[in-house]
Protein backbone atom coordinates (compact mmCIF):
# COMPACT_ATOMS: atom_id res chain seq x y z
CA UNK A 1 0.00 0.00 0.00
CA UNK A 2 2.68 2.39 1.14
CA UNK A 3 5.21 1.46 -1.92
CA UNK A 4 4.81 4.86 -3.55
CA UNK A 5 6.04 6.15 -0.75
CA UNK A 6 10.10 7.57 -1.09
CA UNK A 7 11.98 7.62 1.68
CA UNK A 8 15.78 8.83 2.14
CA UNK A 9 17.98 7.30 4.16
CA UNK A 10 20.86 9.03 5.76
CA UNK A 11 24.09 7.14 6.52
CA UNK A 12 27.24 8.85 7.80
CA UNK A 13 30.22 6.81 7.23
CA UNK A 14 33.20 7.06 9.39
CA UNK A 15 36.33 4.31 8.92
CA UNK A 16 33.67 1.79 8.87
CA UNK A 17 35.08 -0.82 6.35
CA UNK A 18 34.67 -3.62 8.78
CA UNK A 19 30.88 -3.85 9.01
CA UNK A 20 29.81 -1.52 6.22
CA UNK A 21 29.11 -4.14 3.72
CA UNK A 22 27.02 -6.28 5.78
CA UNK A 23 24.74 -3.05 6.97
CA UNK A 24 24.81 -2.07 2.80
CA UNK A 25 23.78 -5.48 2.20
CA UNK A 26 20.46 -5.78 4.80
CA UNK A 27 19.61 -2.31 3.45
CA UNK A 28 19.80 -3.12 -0.09
CA UNK A 29 17.69 -6.24 0.88
CA UNK A 30 14.74 -4.61 2.24
CA UNK A 31 10.98 -5.11 1.63
CA UNK A 32 9.94 -1.51 1.17
CA UNK A 33 12.13 -1.21 -1.71
CA UNK A 34 11.51 2.36 -2.57
CA UNK A 35 13.91 4.29 -1.05
CA UNK A 36 17.48 6.34 -1.95
CA UNK A 37 20.35 5.94 0.54
CA UNK A 38 22.21 9.42 0.86
CA UNK A 39 25.93 8.67 1.99
CA UNK A 40 28.26 11.53 4.03
CA UNK A 41 31.58 10.11 4.51
CA UNK A 42 33.03 12.11 7.66
CA UNK A 43 36.87 11.77 6.27
CA UNK A 44 37.75 8.16 6.61
CA UNK A 45 41.02 7.05 6.05
CA UNK A 46 40.48 3.37 5.48
CA UNK A 47 38.66 1.78 2.55
CA UNK A 48 35.00 2.81 3.69
CA UNK A 49 34.49 5.46 0.17
CA UNK A 50 35.90 3.17 -1.67
CA UNK A 51 33.25 0.02 -0.26
CA UNK A 52 30.27 2.77 -0.75
CA UNK A 53 31.64 3.96 -4.47
CA UNK A 54 31.62 0.23 -5.18
CA UNK A 55 27.66 -0.15 -4.06
CA UNK A 56 26.49 3.17 -5.45
CA UNK A 57 28.57 1.95 -8.83
CA UNK A 58 26.14 -1.16 -8.59
CA UNK A 59 23.20 0.50 -7.66
CA UNK A 60 23.31 3.76 -8.97
CA UNK A 61 19.54 4.37 -8.90
CA UNK A 62 19.35 4.07 -5.09
CA UNK A 63 22.82 5.11 -3.47
CA UNK A 64 23.71 8.66 -3.61
CA UNK A 65 27.46 9.70 -2.18
CA UNK A 66 28.29 12.90 -1.43
CA UNK A 67 31.06 14.82 -2.51
CA UNK A 68 33.93 14.21 0.08
CA UNK A 69 34.58 17.49 1.70
CA UNK A 70 37.19 15.67 4.26
CA UNK A 71 35.83 17.61 7.12
CA UNK A 72 35.35 15.55 10.46
CA UNK A 73 32.07 16.96 11.83
CA UNK A 74 31.24 13.99 14.46
CA UNK A 75 28.20 11.91 14.12
CA UNK A 76 25.75 14.65 15.58
CA UNK A 77 26.66 17.05 13.05
CA UNK A 78 27.22 14.54 10.37
CA UNK A 79 23.64 13.55 10.62
CA UNK A 80 22.19 17.16 10.74
CA UNK A 81 24.21 17.63 7.52
CA UNK A 82 22.75 15.58 5.82
CA UNK A 83 19.07 16.36 7.11
CA UNK A 84 19.50 19.48 5.80
CA UNK A 85 20.47 18.68 2.46
CA UNK A 86 18.23 16.44 2.06
CA UNK A 87 15.55 18.81 2.43
CA UNK A 88 17.43 21.45 0.12
CA UNK A 89 17.70 18.75 -2.16
CA UNK A 90 14.29 17.02 -2.47
CA UNK A 91 13.87 17.27 -6.17
CA UNK A 92 16.72 15.75 -7.52
CA UNK A 93 17.05 12.96 -4.79
CA UNK A 94 13.05 12.29 -6.26
CA UNK A 95 11.67 13.10 -2.65
CA UNK A 96 7.81 14.10 -2.54
CA UNK A 97 8.07 14.34 0.94
CA UNK A 98 11.65 14.34 2.81
CA UNK A 99 10.58 11.11 5.60
CA UNK A 100 14.02 10.66 6.54
CA UNK A 101 15.87 7.50 8.46
CA UNK A 102 18.93 7.49 10.33
CA UNK A 103 21.48 4.27 9.48
CA UNK A 104 24.63 3.30 11.15
CA UNK A 105 27.66 1.85 9.50
CA UNK A 106 27.66 -1.16 11.63
CA UNK A 107 24.46 -2.51 12.05
CA UNK A 108 22.03 -4.88 10.37
CA UNK A 109 18.13 -3.83 9.77
CA UNK A 110 15.72 -6.39 9.73
CA UNK A 111 14.23 -6.82 6.14
CA UNK A 112 11.11 -5.20 6.87
CA UNK A 113 12.11 -2.34 9.07
CA UNK A 114 11.83 0.60 6.65
CA UNK A 115 8.14 -1.22 6.21
CA UNK A 116 7.09 -1.24 9.37
CA UNK A 117 8.19 2.30 10.21
CA UNK A 118 6.79 3.94 7.51
CA UNK A 119 3.30 1.78 7.85
CA UNK A 120 2.99 3.27 11.46
CA UNK A 121 4.33 6.84 10.15
CA UNK A 122 1.55 6.93 7.90
CA UNK A 123 -0.68 5.51 10.05
CA UNK A 124 0.05 8.34 12.75
CA UNK A 125 -0.44 11.18 10.55
CA UNK A 126 -3.87 9.74 8.92
CA UNK A 127 -5.06 11.04 12.41
CA UNK A 128 -3.76 14.18 13.15
CA UNK A 129 -2.84 17.36 11.46
CA UNK A 130 -0.67 16.27 8.12
CA UNK A 131 1.87 19.44 9.48
CA UNK A 132 2.53 17.93 12.91
CA UNK A 133 5.92 16.85 13.00
CA UNK A 134 6.56 12.78 14.00
CA UNK A 135 9.14 10.62 14.77
CA UNK A 136 8.49 7.01 14.86
CA UNK A 137 11.34 4.55 16.53
CA UNK A 138 11.43 1.03 17.94
CA UNK A 139 13.39 -1.06 19.93
CA UNK A 140 16.63 -3.13 18.67
CA UNK A 141 18.14 -6.27 19.70
CA UNK A 142 21.97 -5.94 20.66
CA UNK A 143 24.33 -8.90 19.77
CA UNK A 144 28.17 -9.29 19.59
CA UNK A 145 30.96 -7.86 16.92
CA UNK A 146 30.22 -11.66 15.34
CA UNK A 147 26.67 -11.09 15.36
CA UNK A 148 25.96 -13.08 18.39
CA UNK A 149 22.62 -12.58 20.23
CA UNK A 150 23.61 -10.36 23.44
CA UNK A 151 19.89 -9.13 24.49
CA UNK A 152 16.39 -9.91 22.39
CA UNK A 153 15.98 -5.97 23.44
CA UNK A 154 17.88 -2.87 24.15
CA UNK A 155 15.04 -1.09 25.87
CA UNK A 156 15.07 -4.38 28.71
CA UNK A 157 18.77 -4.22 28.32
CA UNK A 158 19.38 -0.77 29.60
CA UNK A 159 16.56 -0.76 31.55
CA UNK A 160 14.80 2.23 29.81
CA UNK A 161 11.56 3.79 31.07
CA UNK A 162 9.99 3.59 27.84
CA UNK A 163 6.39 4.68 28.98
CA UNK A 164 8.39 8.07 30.42
CA UNK A 165 8.41 8.88 26.89
CA UNK A 166 6.74 12.69 27.33
CA UNK A 167 8.60 15.79 27.10
CA UNK A 168 9.67 16.45 30.75
CA UNK A 169 11.35 12.94 30.99
CA UNK A 170 12.47 13.29 27.40
CA UNK A 171 14.23 16.63 28.64
CA UNK A 172 16.24 14.40 30.93
CA UNK A 173 17.11 10.80 29.37
CA UNK A 174 16.89 10.41 25.82
CA UNK A 175 14.69 7.50 24.57
CA UNK A 176 14.96 7.50 21.12
CA UNK A 177 17.85 5.56 19.22
CA UNK A 178 18.72 7.01 15.91
CA UNK A 179 19.48 4.55 13.97
CA UNK A 180 15.79 3.08 14.51
CA UNK A 181 14.50 6.31 13.77
CA UNK A 182 11.88 7.39 10.89
CA UNK A 183 10.90 11.47 10.72
CA UNK A 184 8.83 13.58 8.32
CA UNK A 185 9.76 16.35 7.02
CA UNK A 186 7.75 18.68 9.99
CA UNK A 187 10.03 17.35 12.35
CA UNK A 188 13.11 18.28 10.07
CA UNK A 189 11.88 21.66 9.39
CA UNK A 190 10.98 22.53 12.84
CA UNK A 191 14.61 21.01 14.62
CA UNK A 192 16.53 22.54 12.34
CA UNK A 193 19.31 23.60 12.58
CA UNK A 194 20.43 21.39 15.54
CA UNK A 195 22.63 23.04 17.32
CA UNK A 196 26.16 22.52 18.06
CA UNK A 197 25.43 22.14 22.03
CA UNK A 198 22.60 19.16 21.04
CA UNK A 199 24.07 16.29 22.67
CA UNK A 200 23.10 14.09 19.96
CA UNK A 201 20.71 14.62 17.02
CA UNK A 202 18.20 11.83 18.22
CA UNK A 203 17.74 13.42 21.03
CA UNK A 204 16.93 16.67 19.63
CA UNK A 205 14.84 15.92 17.70
CA UNK A 206 12.76 13.55 20.13
CA UNK A 207 12.52 16.49 22.20
CA UNK A 208 10.81 18.68 19.45
CA UNK A 209 8.45 15.57 18.21
CA UNK A 210 7.49 15.36 22.26
CA UNK A 211 6.92 19.41 22.23
CA UNK A 212 5.01 19.87 19.04
CA UNK A 213 3.99 16.49 17.70
CA UNK A 214 3.99 13.03 18.16
CA UNK A 215 6.56 10.16 19.29
CA UNK A 216 5.50 6.92 18.35
CA UNK A 217 7.38 3.98 19.60
CA UNK A 218 6.99 -0.06 17.75
CA UNK A 219 7.68 -2.59 21.10
CA UNK A 220 9.52 -4.67 18.23
CA UNK A 221 13.38 -4.99 17.78
CA UNK A 222 14.24 -3.60 14.03
CA UNK A 223 17.49 -3.03 13.92
CA UNK A 224 20.70 -5.19 15.23
CA UNK A 225 22.70 -3.28 17.26
CA UNK A 226 26.23 -4.32 16.90
CA UNK A 227 28.50 -3.66 19.76
CA UNK A 228 32.27 -3.72 19.55
CA UNK A 229 35.41 -1.74 20.28
CA UNK A 230 34.68 1.24 18.20
CA UNK A 231 30.88 2.13 19.07
CA UNK A 232 30.12 5.75 19.25
CA UNK A 233 28.02 5.18 22.07
CA UNK A 234 26.77 1.60 22.42
CA UNK A 235 24.61 -0.33 24.89
CA UNK A 236 25.45 -0.91 28.85
CA UNK A 237 23.52 -3.34 30.63
CA UNK A 238 21.25 -1.74 33.44
CA UNK A 239 22.17 -2.94 37.08
CA UNK A 240 19.55 -1.75 39.47
CA UNK A 241 21.27 0.17 42.84
CA UNK A 242 19.61 -0.88 45.93
CA UNK A 243 18.13 1.91 47.82
CA UNK A 244 20.24 1.44 50.91
CA UNK A 245 23.85 0.86 49.15
CA UNK A 246 26.48 3.70 50.38
CA UNK A 247 27.30 3.79 46.34
CA UNK A 248 24.00 4.78 45.77
CA UNK A 249 24.19 7.61 48.84
CA UNK A 250 27.44 8.73 47.61
CA UNK A 251 26.47 9.97 44.39
CA UNK A 252 23.25 12.08 46.05
CA UNK A 253 25.64 13.61 48.55
CA UNK A 254 28.73 14.29 46.21
CA UNK A 255 29.95 17.21 45.78
CA UNK A 256 31.56 16.93 42.75
CA UNK A 257 28.84 17.62 39.91
CA UNK A 258 28.02 15.43 36.94
CA UNK A 259 29.14 16.13 34.07
CA UNK A 260 26.48 14.65 32.17
CA UNK A 261 23.76 16.40 33.93
CA UNK A 262 25.75 19.61 32.89
CA UNK A 263 25.58 18.88 29.28
CA UNK A 264 21.49 18.08 29.90
CA UNK A 265 21.28 21.43 31.27
CA UNK A 266 23.04 23.26 28.38
CA UNK A 267 20.91 21.45 25.84
CA UNK A 268 17.85 22.19 27.67
CA UNK A 269 19.15 26.18 27.92
CA UNK A 270 19.57 25.92 24.25
CA UNK A 271 16.10 24.02 23.88
CA UNK A 272 14.23 27.13 26.06
CA UNK A 273 16.65 29.83 24.07
CA UNK A 274 14.76 28.35 20.98
CA UNK A 275 11.32 27.60 21.39
CA UNK A 276 10.56 28.87 24.69
CA UNK A 277 7.83 31.29 23.90
CA UNK A 278 6.15 28.59 22.05
CA UNK A 279 5.96 25.91 25.06
CA UNK A 280 3.49 25.38 27.61
CA UNK A 281 3.83 26.80 31.61
CA UNK A 282 4.50 23.35 32.39
CA UNK A 283 7.35 22.95 29.51
CA UNK A 284 8.97 25.99 30.18
CA UNK A 285 9.23 25.25 34.11
CA UNK A 286 10.52 21.86 33.74
CA UNK A 287 13.27 23.28 31.64
CA UNK A 288 14.13 25.66 34.20
CA UNK A 289 14.44 22.76 36.26
CA UNK A 290 17.13 21.21 34.06
CA UNK A 291 18.88 24.11 33.28
CA UNK A 292 19.36 24.26 37.30
CA UNK A 293 21.28 20.91 37.27
CA UNK A 294 24.15 23.08 35.42
CA UNK A 295 25.06 24.53 38.56
CA UNK A 296 28.51 23.28 40.27
CA UNK A 297 27.35 21.99 43.18
CA UNK A 298 26.81 18.46 43.14
CA UNK A 299 23.77 18.36 45.88
CA UNK A 300 21.62 21.25 44.35
CA UNK A 301 22.43 19.80 41.27
CA UNK A 302 21.01 16.30 42.17
CA UNK A 303 17.89 17.68 43.91
CA UNK A 304 17.58 19.77 40.91
CA UNK A 305 17.73 16.41 39.00
CA UNK A 306 14.97 14.39 41.09
CA UNK A 307 12.87 17.61 41.11
CA UNK A 308 12.61 17.16 37.05
CA UNK A 309 12.05 13.52 37.41
CA UNK A 310 8.78 14.08 39.31
CA UNK A 311 7.00 15.25 36.37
Amino acid sequence: MNAHVKIAVLLSTYNGEKFLAEQLDSLLAQSHTNFILVVRDDGSKDRTVSIVESYASAHSERIRLLPRDCENLGASAGFAFLVDYVLKNKDPLGLQSAYMMFCDQDDTWYPQKIEKLLAAMLATQAGNDSALPVLVHSDLEVVSEQNTVIAKSLISYQGLEIHRNSFPNLIISNLVTGCTALINESLAEKALPIPENAIMHDWWLALVATAFGKLVYLDAPLVHYRQHGNNTIGAKEFTKVSVVSMSLWRRILARKPNEHLIEVAIQAAEFNRRYGPQLSGRQRLCLRLCIGMGINIGIVQRLMYRLARRF
